[in-house]
């Protein structure tokens, strides 16, 4: 479940999803973020960060 920024409507599955890579920190590691494309019915497509994990 997401919801979205703009109007708070609730949007239940991502149309798409995809990982990628953050900048390292300072003791070098990086972020990896989890980040799903979703479809708000009244306001379009907007992102939402899934996940979060130390790579």
């Amino acid at each position: 479940m997401a919801k979205c920024k703009k109007c708070g409507g609730e949007v239940a599955s991502p149309r798409k999803t995809w990982k990628m890579a953050g900048r390292p920190d300072k003791s070098g590691k990086r972020t990896e973020l989890n980040i799903g494309l979703f479809d708000c019915p009244k306001c379009g497509a907007f992102r939402v960060v899934l996940g979060k994990r130390k790579i």
